[in-house]
């Protein structure tokens, strides 16, 4: 394959990838693949993100005002990223606030990156999941932008949010960004949990549910394995342990705000 032929068909392309393509033919030498690379780098048909990692700029566009795809970057971040948290929301079209941090699950040590206006880093999967070569499952690939995007479902990406609300933006971004969700697979979000588990997790999310129970069509068959795994003691949503009412289905304590939504009141 043409190294032109190539690039209009990897919007974005790791080196490693881009040596792979060649070895099939005979004579080309990595060397060579580096030279080509430069070339391309400095006639503007290609540009580099970091070290190892490229973009393809189409015909007729600049490379110095051409946007490259986050969610192709961030799907490119390391062998194994998944786009991930709100991210994934994000890819969706399903978040509250539009943000231009794109986290990615990862197993590999990746540095953060900033590039066109935008962060990327990577958090290692759940200590629970990470030996797992699915990590746990809900990891899809789909087709955007030309290429093909690395994410977590949105049942997988509930969970996740609930698991680590920072990595959402807190319980309101969290809250209002699920509530913009019309439908989740709820048999594939509580096997998810239960994979996950979490006493704490299995909580949120139960609570999560019930609370949404009409608009998600939430049935006891979907809480009642989420109670079973729930913490037998009290516990605080929080993790920075904010004062709230004991919901006693869930042993949970709930902040009044995220208990009666008042975000919304003033939105």
């Amino acid at each position: 394959m043409r190294a032109q032929d190539y690039f209009s068909s990897h919007p974005v392309f790791t080196h490693e990838e881009f040596l792979a393509s060649r070895a099939e033919t005979p004579g080309r030498s990595w060397r060579t693949a580096d030279s080509l690379l430069a070339q391309h780098v400095a006639a503007g048909r290609l540009l580099r993100i970091r070290r190892g990692l490229y973009a393809s700029v189409p015909p007729g566009a600049s490379a110095d005002g051409f946007l490259v795809d986050p969610y192709l970057v961030a799907t490119k971040a390391s062998p194994d990223a998944v786009v991930a948290y709100h991210a994934a929301l994000q890819f969706r079209g399903k978040t509250y606030s539009v943000w231009h941090r794109y986290t990615v699950l990862s197993r590999s040590r990746v540095r953060p990156l900033s590039f066109q206006g935008n962060e990327y880093a990577a958090v290692c999967p759940p200590a629970a999941l990470r030996d797992r070569e699915d990590l746990g499952g809900g990891l899809v690939e789909e087709p955007h932008a030309g290429g093909m995007v690395r994410v977590t479902t949105l049942e997988r990406t509930l969970v996740d949010l609930l698991d680590a609300p920072a990595l959402g933006g807190g319980w309101e971004e969290v809250w209002r960004s699920l509530e913009t969700v019309e439908f989740f697979d709820l048999g594939a979000v509580v096997a998810y949990a239960e994979r996950l588990g979490s006493a704490l997790t299995a909580a949120r999310v139960g609570f999560f549910l019930e609370q949404h129970r009409e608009e998600l069509f939430v049935e006891e068959e979907h809480l009642k394995p989420l109670r079973a795994l729930a913490p037998r003691r009290a516990r605080y949503l929080d993790r920075t342990r904010t004062p709230g009412k004991l919901v006693k289905g869930w042993n949970l304590i709930v902040p009044e705000r995220v208990l009666d939504r008042t975000w919304a009141e003033v939105a």
